[in-house]
């Protein structure tokens, strides 16, 4: 079972060795194919470790296995090891097998791309750096898994280096995870202070007895990291300007791997939230307050990308949602069903971006229904999915979520609200984007690129991994249908016990108010954005808000960077300058005007050379003399 785990790991890790090794004597193509490959290794690795799970007893399938330990100080020690139990093994085999469809779609996608290469590198250390992340044996390792992460993350969204809001995209997305990853590292601080250990096992034990203070002052920390790397609030504005980096990476940032990392941090730490319930209950109502804001916000939007993009912030914030009131399985399930829609409709937009010359606007579109018939019928199964409307995937994933609010009291009462809401705006939104995109009569910028209705079909390379993932997503969530069958929550509950578990009749209700609230959204779309029979208005205070997405980046502008950016100026101005640049130069000045003064003693006459070296000794023995 972990020796699968160990291939899984550095299946992509070799594969970019290879990359890095083989240089120019690689040709581009071969380094997709290699790439590719290698995940599609951890995904049949993974599926080997499941299958020797499920041989075994629901109370024996928990292993760790140490490569070897490699930190020690005195009683601490920390080894390389890898921890495979029912979430792990569910983790990866999200990661690998739709990161080896989005990789595999990336062949096609950046063909002819300059540097092709380092693409391909990139993706696979970042696909090893997330299966490093779920597969930790311990939190150090885990802590190294999130900051390649987000190192990776910064490789792929500038990778167009040539463009400028790529690369402010990239360091902002790197600056907000760092931020993150300070306060992740702060907890782990007073975690070996307190316990003495990082691993998994022995820090919940002898956190027990660990006082409220601490545990909040850890779990803080914790979820500082989480809600960095999941784009939750109030550390969510990186996610949008992501969009800069290819779409490929987009759908693999956003699908199954970065953004859902925060929602695995807290379901695999949860006896260290459970300690601390108000963190968990700030969880959850974060996870709330982010379903509404991007709901909000993407209702604005006209790239294309990032209306998905914020789409996914609302997703995570049901995740989150989950996590936040202990339905454990229910997040990891609607983890793994938004893996399939929203890795669909991202791939499915970049059949269409590809097609249009890189364009993402979506008031430049319009029409696309019939010359892209099959991304079309694509594209509205991710958003059908996205909507959770039966039979789709999210219907049985979302819905789930919104049945365990109503059995967590008062405050789940408030969260299921707020989740229903959401529920409304993203039917609004993604039909909104649907029924711009692809009804109506193609623009005449879709007219000047588009001649041939054969742009449908973009290669195999593109088109075999948006078909698999268009059938995941349709039939993908029958994998569980509540209260009927329920093998996920049976294969994750006994390492992640719920905290609540809703009843059947709480169920029917959160499907049918659920499934209603969808369906008027896609109605108000339909009026709206298709007949037209409806019009919003167009210049409201309101719509700057939600245009300035809450004015939150104009916040972290003047709150942070304007202040770092005064002080910098006045120290350079007042200290660096004339201090350190002035001392070097006085400096400088002094050594040239020394060395012109014993210039100046270089006469080239014998006799004052031997005069002076006489005087040397002279004075050299009159010392001796007065010292003795």
């Amino acid at each position: 079972m972990t020796a699968a785990a160990w291939v899984c790991l550095f299946s992509p890790l070799a594969a970019a060795a290879l990359i890095v090794a083989g240089g120019m004597r690689i040709p581009a193509r071969a380094a997709g194919f290699l790439a590719t490959a290698a995940v599609g290794v951890s995904f049949a690795a993974a599926i080997v470790s499941l299958a020797s799970m499920l041989t075994r007893s629901s109370g024996d399938r928990s292993e760790t296995s140490t490569l070897w330990t490699w930190l020690s100080a005195g009683t601490f020690h920390v080894g390389l090891n890898v921890l495979v139990d029912p979430v792990s093994v569910f983790m990866m085999l999200v990661v690998s097998g739709v990161g080896c469809l989005i990789v595999g779609y990336s062949i096609g996608y950046v063909d002819a791309v300059a540097e092709e290469r380092r693409y391909f590198f990139y993706i696979s250390l970042f696909v090893f750096s997330m299966l490093l992340l779920v597969e930790a044996g311990n939190l150090l390792i885990l802590l190294g898994g999130w900051g390649l992460v987000g190192l990776c993350s910064y490789f792929l969204i500038g990778f167009e280096h040539d463009r400028p809001a790529a690369i402010a995209a990239a360091k902002k997305a790197f600056i907000m995870n760092a931020f993150g990853d300070a306060t992740m590292a702060l907890g782990l601080f007073i975690l070996v202070q307190k316990t003495n250990t990082l691993d998994w096992g022995p820090v919940f034990q002898r956190s027990q007895g660990l006082s409220q203070t601490v545990m909040v002052l850890v779990t803080l920390g914790l979820l500082g990291g989480a809600l960095a790397k999941s784009a939750q609030l109030p550390l969510q504005t990186w996610l949008p300007d992501a969009m800069e980096g290819p779409t490929p990476v987009s759908a693999l940032i956003h699908a199954a791997t970065m953004v859902t990392a925060g929602v695995y941090l807290i379901v695999r730490a949860h006896p260290l939230f459970e300690l601390a319930p108000k963190v968990q209950d700030l969880a959850a109502g974060l996870g709330a307050a982010t379903i509404l804001l991007a709901g909000l916000v993407a209702l604005v939007q006209t790239d294309i990308k990032r209306v998905i993009a914020y789409s996914t912030m609302s997703q995570i914030g049901y995740m989150f949602l989950a996590a936040g009131i202990g339905a454990y399985a229910n997040a990891l399930f609607h983890l793994m069903t938004h893996a399939f829609f929203k890795a669909l409709l991202f791939l499915a937009a970049g059949i269409i971006i590809h097609a249009l010359a890189g364009e993402q606007d979506m008031r430049k579109m319009g029409g696309l229904r019939h010359l892209f018939p099959r991304t079309y019928i694509a594209f509205l199964a991710g958003g059908l999915a996205l909507v959770a409307i039966p039979t789709f995937a999210g219907f049985f994933s979302k819905d789930s979520i919104l049945a365990a609010a109503l059995d967590a009291g008062w405050y789940g009462d408030i969260l299921f609200a707020a989740g229903m809401l959401g529920a409304f705006l993203t039917g609004v939104y993604t039909f909104r984007m649907i029924f711009i995109v692809f009804e109506g009569e193609p623009s005449p910028f879709v007219r000047e690129h588009l001649h041939q209705p054969q742009r449908d079909l973009p290669g195999v390379a593109m088109a075999i991994p948006v078909a698999v993932l268009a059938v995941l997503a349709t039939f993908g969530g029958w994998i569980q249908f509540a209260p009927f069958w329920t093998p996920i929550s049976d294969f994750i509950n006994p390492v992640a016990a719920p905290l609540v578990e809703a009843s059947n009749s709480e169920e029917a209700i959160a499907s049918v108010v659920g499934v209603l609230l969808g369906l008027a959204g896609i109605g108000l779309a339909w009026l709206v954005y298709k007949r037209h029979t409806v019009t919003l208005p167009a210049a409201r205070p309101w719509r700057a808000v939600l245009e300035h997405k809450f004015y939150f980046d104009e916040l972290y502008n003047y709150v942070f960077y304007k202040p770092a950016d005064l002080v910098a100026r006045a120290l350079g101005t007042y200290v660096e300058r004339p201090l350190i640049e002035g001392s070097v130069d006085e400096v400088g000045e002094e050594t040239a005007d020394l060395g012109s003064r014993v210039s100046a003693l270089q006469t080239g006459f014998l006799r004052l050379y031997v005069l002076a070296i006489a005087v040397g000794v002279s004075l050299f023995a009159l010392l001796f003399v007065i010292v003795k």
